[in-house]
């Protein structure tokens, strides 16, 4: 399959795994795993950010409410006004486990703890 070119303002689900992410002062603080997308909006739900570990062992992934995250140009990767303390104490899940994606308690929950509205509402 042949892969899809970037725009200017449109970047393929594949791209953006592996984007790094950094916080507002410019400390590299992870990558994007994934992304969530709502089925029934289509709308990028969440992006999965693997953060911690060493060389993969360790490592968990954190859920970030996309709308979190801002894409800076001159850096190549997406800014989020989040401390890298605050993301050591968020929602996260090990390697290997799937949280409860569709729970609306779970998300919330998820939401909450960065103190945004739910996508869905």
């Amino acid at each position: 399959m042949e892969n899809v070119n970037e725009t200017s303002s449109l970047i393929a689900g594949d791209k953006v795994s592996g984007t790094s992410v950094y916080t507002r002062t410019g400390e590299n603080i992870g990558q994007i795993h994934d992304v969530m997308i709502d089925k029934k909006t289509g709308k990028v739900a969440y992006a999965v950010m693997s953060f911690g570990g060493f060389l993969g062992i360790g490592e968990d992934y954190h859920p970030l409410p996309w709308s979190l995250l801002k894409y800076d140009t001159a850096q190549g990767g997406y800014v989020v006004d989040v401390s890298k303390s605050q993301l050591e104490g968020s929602p996260s899940y090990p390697v290997g486990f799937e949280p409860k994606w569709g729970d609306r308690n779970y998300e919330a929950e998820l939401h909450g703890y960065y103190g945004i509205g739910p996508y869905w509402m």
